[in-house]
């Protein structure tokens, strides 16, 4: 199942994100962080209106370790 990446809100984002056993978010030092085990991710504020796109949301994926086709099926 490879298919493009959506943009998303971040809600959404951490509504997967969560869907996937991640932890947060969390208070990090700059931004809320996201957490499972010992990694940690940024969790973008876009702003009230923007959504997150698919390259900041790839390069959050490479981050937690997530593939492409976790995150599509954790859209269902």
């Amino acid at each position: 199942m490879t298919g493009k990446l959506d943009p998303v809100s971040r809600r959404t984002l951490i509504k997967r994100l969560r869907k996937l056993e991640w932890e947060g978010p969390i208070s990090g030092k700059r931004h809320k962080v996201m957490r499972k085990g010992k990694r940690k991710v940024p969790i973008p504020n876009p702003g009230r209106r923007a959504d997150i796109g698919p390259g900041l949301i790839n390069e959050i994926l490479k981050q937690a370790g997530i593939s492409r086709d976790e995150w599509l099926e954790a859209a269902d």
